[in-house]
Order: structure tokens, then sequence, then C-alpha cells
């Protein structure tokens, strides 16, 4: 999944003869499941119509301050549309249009979204060879980049005037890798390898039966997702779970019963930065598994169980540098239990799931509480679990920041 999925990107065309690649560009950003909508000059319908830019987009194409609708004006608030976005692509970007910028000129609407955005700005210039070396231009790009605008590199090859050299606008694919680049850049688990173990483990009685619960693995999967977004290599070793998952650039380990976890979460241990172990391993197991399955008519007298391993345990007593996160799911003495759970097994932090109206074990809900090695608590409403995750790396992003 790349870090531009989801995300609002507003790009805005200049009249350039590079324009003709825009439509190709967003083609590629939808591809990604980023969310487009364009903002156009006056000039830059001569190279490009509105209507492919709004095909290809699916949204409507702004190019005025106002618009007709059934004969009626309409106002295209610049404001919104700059607050709308996470990510701002001007390209490709004239000598004129970044003449603009670098001084405050406001004579059109993609003028008026840059003067009023406070989101990444990206430029991609566009333009003749001695045009772009020109000492003025450069003044004005160097302003631009003083201004926290960043200004990509331009290509070199054949130029629309016939001559050879740099000038050119990058390739939209070019465009697009140095965004994701420079984006995975500034999120706060850029480089982080991050382990995650989520999901049950079924532990067998015989060959259709087995030990169990309802953990539904979804705690684990937001996890993995929302650390994706946030910069990190994923490593996600889950139980059996039906849970339907998007599983995009997440490296995903199944497995079966608790020592099959435990034997994948040790190999990927030694490289792991952060360790969330949200998985709901079961405590117990059968000392022996029956080879055929046990008929209803001969009865069962009992079960004889041992314990499972102590997978969290087994962590703790080997760690090195890797920030080592729990869970736990207490009926009584909430507090107190958990604390003890994570001095006992030498955690970093750990995560109260707290039993509230509902069950979190299989509830898209769940309400925390986040201790962290200090013993300091912090606490959070009620939530879906896909906000949850975001409560949760947020508050080992700040305590990772500490040690």
């Amino acid at each position: 999944m790349s870090v531009l999925a989801q995300k609002n990107i507003l790009i805005g065309v200049s009249g350039g003869i590079a324009a003709y690649k825009i439509p190709l560009l967003i083609r590629q950003l939808t591809k990604l499941s980023a969310n487009v909508k364009v903002v156009m000059t006056p000039s830059s319908k001569e190279f490009v119509t509105p209507l492919t830019l709004s095909t290809v987009s699916k949204n409507d194409v702004f190019s005025e301050f106002t618009s007709q609708k059934n004969n009626n004006p309409s106002w295209n608030n610049h404001v919104e549309l700059a607050e709308w976005a996470d990510v701002f692509i001007i390209a490709p970007a004239t000598s004129n249009t970044i003449s603009s910028m670098a001084n405050a000129r406001c004579d059109n609407l993609l003028l008026a979204c840059y003067l009023s955005s406070n989101c990444p700005v990206f430029v991609a210039p566009a333009m003749d060879l001695e045009m772009f070396k020109n000492n003025l231009n450069q003044e004005n790009i160097n302003k631009l980049k003083s201004n926290l605008t960043t200004v990509l590199p331009v290509g070199s090859g054949s130029l629309a005037s016939g001559l050879e050299g740099e000038g050119r606008m990058l390739e939209p694919s070019e465009i697009i890798e140095f965004v994701e680049n420079r984006t995975k850049e500034s999120l706060p688990l850029n480089g982080f390898n991050i382990l995650i173990t989520a999901g049950p483990t079924h532990e067998k009685i015989d060959p259709v039966r087995y030990i169990g619960n309802s953990s539904s693995g979804k705690m684990g999967y937001y996890l993995s997702k929302k650390s994706i977004e946030l910069g990190a290599n994923v490593n996600l070793i889950i139980g059996p779970t039906n849970l339907s998952m998007d599983l995009s650039n997440i490296n995903t380990i199944r497995v079966q019963d608790s020592e099959e976890m435990f034997k994948e979460t040790i190999k990927l241990f030694d490289n792991s930065d952060i360790v969330i172990c949200s998985a709901a391993i079961s405590d117990f197991r059968p000392v022996q598994v029956i080879e055929n399955k046990i008929k209803k008519e001969n009865g069962l007298d009992s079960i004889k169980l041992e314990p499972t391993i102590d997978i969290l345990k087994e962590l703790g007593e080997v760690k090195s540098s890797q920030f080592l996160v729990g869970f736990a799911l207490e009926t009584d003495n909430v507090i107190k239990n958990a604390k003890n759970k994570l001095k006992s097994k030498n955690l970093d932090a750990i995560v109260v799931n707290k039993i509230g109206d509902f069950n979190p074990i299989s509830s898209d809900y769940n309400q925390i509480d986040f201790i962290n090695s200090s013993l300091e608590i912090t606490s959070f409403e009620k939530k879906l679990k896909s906000d949850v995750s975001s409560d949760i790396l947020n508050q080992i992003i700040k305590n990772v920041k500490k040690t």
C-alpha cells in the first residue's frame, strides 16, 4: 500500500505543454487509492481539457473563482480546496506560475489555493533550457524552497523548443516516487521494523476440534494497517481468522497454534524495533492430540491440559533494544494486574482492554488504558478498533522517543 493511499491530493495545472501528461499522473494516483481534485489556470485549458481531467479524477475540475450552475453563479472556495488537500502537487509549474507563487501574486484560483495551503506542496517545473537556467527564475525557485515548498528536480532530454537539456517536467511515475519518498521521510515510523501478533490460536484436541477463543484478529490487523500508513515496515503473524483483510505491503505469516506462533515470532524478533503482541493466545493445550476424530458415542471423560509457552515472557527475557508491548484483558483488579504483568514480563508498555457492555475480543470496538514502563496511565474512551490502533501507536511513538 502506498503512503499516498486515501490521501487527498490537489493537483494544480499551469499552462505548459507538459500538461498533456497530467491525465496519466492522475490515473496513477487513483490506482494508488488516492483521492484527487484538480485546479487549473485559465491558460492550461489550451493544453488539456477540464473534461479529460474530470473524467480521470472522477471529481469536478476548478479553474475560475466562480462557476455557473443552472445560470446561478457559485463561488469556488479556494480555502476549502486548500484545507481539503493533504498534498498539493503543482505540475507542470511554468516560469510564470513559479514567479507568481514566489512573489505572492494571486490572479487565478491555483495561486489562491497555493497561498492558502498548509499542507506539503510539491512543484514540478517545466520550461525550456535557458528559461530554467535564467538567474531570475532560479531566484524564484530558491524563494519557494525557503518558504518550505518542495521543488522537484527537472528532467533532461528533448524539449518542446527542439533543444536538448534540462527543463522538462519529470514523468508522472517519477513525480509520484519523489512525493512518496518525501512523504515517508516525514512519517514518525519511517524505517522502523514492527512485528505484530494477532488473532487466536487453535490448540488441537483431534483433527477437527480445538481449544481456542473468539478473537477476530481485528486489533492486530488495524495496528498493522496504521503502522504502514505511518511509514513502518510490518510483519504480521496472525492465527486462524476469517477476517477479510487488505494485506498490501504487510508481510503476513499465518499460523494455527501457540507453538507455531512462538517459532515465527522468535525468528523475526531480533530484527524488529517495535513488537506488539496483540494475539489472544490460548493459555492451555491438550497434552495429547488424539489421532482420529473422537466419536460422540464413545464419549470423552476428560481432556488433560498443559500450559502453552508464554510468548510474551520469553520475548521479555531475550529482548535487547526492542520496544515490547503486551495486551491484558482483566475482569478484576484491572490496573494492578496489568502493572504486575508489565513488570514480570519485562514489557515497555501494556494495553489494557476493558470489559464493559461489550466483549473487546470479538467486537469492532475497544476501550483501553495505555500503561508505560514508568507506570503512567493514559485512558481512552470506547472507540472503533481502527481508531484505537491510532491511539496505541501514538502512545508508542511518544514513549519510543523517550528511550
